[in-house]
């Protein structure tokens, strides 16, 4: 069996989630490539070295250039702020390495585009960690559509309400600075329902959507008394046309109370709809109007049988999975990606278009107009 080298960029909360997916992944999809937690980099030597044991790694750096330079590694695993994908991404592509970026890809559509360029030119494998497309209800439900069982689609409604940062004293955090992050809830969130409808639906064409921060000051860790400007969205809506003509609503907040992380879409089309949340994620609604009348209503269909995509790796039907086995779906594929040196998705493609998609609603928001993104995705295909 094929040894997949692994070095990891970052270590925290999808460093943990990342890690955990290599471990499980021969348990669950044996005959795949072998991950090898080889060394994880951060610049805390105290924190990434408690990191390399805690979740499995050989061994560790503290200059993530070394990382990549090392002969033994084959992947790198980029989990750090968004400011830092670009450079990292780059550097690994030219040095050979394959790449697994987590969202969104890059802080703008100039990086996006040098990362693809740099991924491409290098022929390496490349990934980008949208996990929620490997949910087997989400997988089921893009099964449907592609047999043409809901018909033509008009329209696509998809949220991703959040709470975390409600509390004004909330501290400002790296997720609140806008040459960190790129953007606030907007890239963080609602890139996760984009790639969604993106998969599920089609590219999206034109955007017009709205912005908002409501806590502008929040006070700066360990400065007492001191506060900091916060200079990204705390909250973004934005409504979208499809290629294929498709409407769609769309909801980014971290103000949503009593929602800590309801990331949900519907799709209503000509024979019917689906729905699905991630709170609820082993479970796909359904409506089929074709469905005798007194019957017509939506089904519950818990995606755990063997025909539902990625749950044969797992329990007997009805025993539910979890968050982290969307990770361990994602990278099977990238382990099979690797092995048959034959690129998957979601990829820096995906990123890029998400990126563009990202920058229009931010632009729609200043400039308080319809923007289309079809010309740009045709300057770059």
């Amino acid at each position: 069996m094929k040894e997949v080298r692994v070095g990891m960029i970052g270590y925290k909360f999808m460093g943990k989630a990342h890690s955990l997916a290599y471990r499980n992944v021969p348990f669950f999809f044996p005959g795949s490539a072998m991950p090898v937690l080889k060394a994880i980099a951060g610049r805390n030597e105290k924190g990434v070295k408690q990191a390399a044991d805690e979740l499995g790694f050989e061994t560790y750096e503290t200059d993530w250039r070394k990382l990549i330079e090392r002969d033994d590694i084959d992947l790198i695993d980029i989990v750090t702020p968004n400011n830092s994908h670009a450079e990292i991404a780059i550097a690994a592509a030219e040095a050979g390495k394959h790449v697994i970026c987590e969202k969104p890809l890059a802080l703008n559509v100039e990086q996006a585009e040098r990362m693809l360029e740099a991924v491409t030119r290098n022929k390496v494998i490349h990934m980008i960690s949208h996990n929620y497309r490997f949910a087997p209800a989400v997988q089921y439900a893009k099964k449907l559509i592609q047999q043409g069982r809901l018909g033509r689609i008009y329209h696509v409604r998809a949220t991703y309400l959040q709470d975390w940062i409600m509390d004004p004293d909330f501290p400002i955090a790296w997720r609140l600075k806008k040459e960190v992050t790129g953007s606030g809830a907007l890239g963080d969130i609602g890139a996760h329902i984009i790639d969604l409808t993106r998969f599920l639906v089609g590219e999206i064409s034109e955007v017009v959507g709205a912005m908002e921060t409501f806590i502008k000051e929040r006070p700066i860790e360990g400065e007492a008394g001191k506060k900091g400007q916060v200079d990204v969205d705390d909250a973004a809506s934005f409504i979208a046309k499809f290629e294929n003509g498709a409407m769609g609503v769309f909801e980014a907040t971290r103000f949503a109370a009593g929602n800590r992380n309801r990331n949900s879409f519907e799709i209503n089309a000509e024979f019917g709809s689906i729905k699905w949340d991630l709170e609820n994620m082993n479970n796909l609604h359904v409506y089929l109007t074709e469905d005798d009348k007194g019957l017509q209503g939506f089904r519950v269909i818990n995606c755990t049988e063997e025909e539902h995509p990625y749950a044969h790796a797992y329990w007997p039907a009805g025993h539910i999975i979890g968050y982290e086995h969307t990770f361990v779906n994602l990278i099977s594929e990238l382990m099979k990606a690797i092995t048959n040196n034959e690129l998957k998705q979601p990829n820096f493609y995906d990123g890029l278009q998400n990126q563009l998609i990202l920058e229009a609603i931010e632009r729609s928001s200043k400039e308080k107009k319809w923007i289309s993104i079809a010309k740009k995705l045709e300057q770059l295909s």
